[in-house]
């Protein structure tokens, strides 16, 4: 099973100009298993494109099912944000800044409950997420 992140699906139910990318990982994707977006790419995209209920259609249609975060990748996002914060005080650099709880759930969701994550991010996810395979759409 297959994670995709919000910003590849945005750009792929946006109709961005890296739609042709997202879409070729995508099928790629589809042909070495089921491809899944965990609650919080959900909401994500909800909030960016507008999308309602009506998303899981549009998700469905385009092969992609729906995989709920568990609770021990919720313990594992907190953990490692934690460690995030840690390492940018350590730096001198502002904590509040930048990463957000719901890149490190999504990150965590794919590497406890799926095999890869196709995302836009590879340096964060490889750095806070070792072992998960990351998957960058090509233009």
């Amino acid at each position: 099973m297959i994670a995709i992140d919000s910003s590849v699906l945005i750009d792929l139910l946006g109709d961005d100009l890296r739609a042709e990318a997202a879409e070729d990982s995508l099928r790629q994707a589809l042909m070495r298993g089921p491809v899944v977006a965990c609650d919080v790419v959900v909401a994500e995209v909800v909030s960016g494109l507008g999308y309602g209920a009506e998303l899981f259609d549009t998700l469905e249609d385009a092969g992609i099912g729906f995989s709920a975060i568990e609770s021990r990748a919720a313990v594992r996002a907190g953990e490692m944000q934690r460690r995030w914060k840690e390492r940018r005080k350590a730096a001198g650099q502002p904590v509040a800044a930048a990463r957000a709880v719901p890149d490190f759930l999504i990150g965590a969701h794919a590497l406890l409950q799926c095999t890869a994550l196709i995302t836009r991010d590879p340096a964060f996810f490889r750095d806070y997420f070792k072992g998960l395979k990351v998957i960058v759409p090509q233009a």
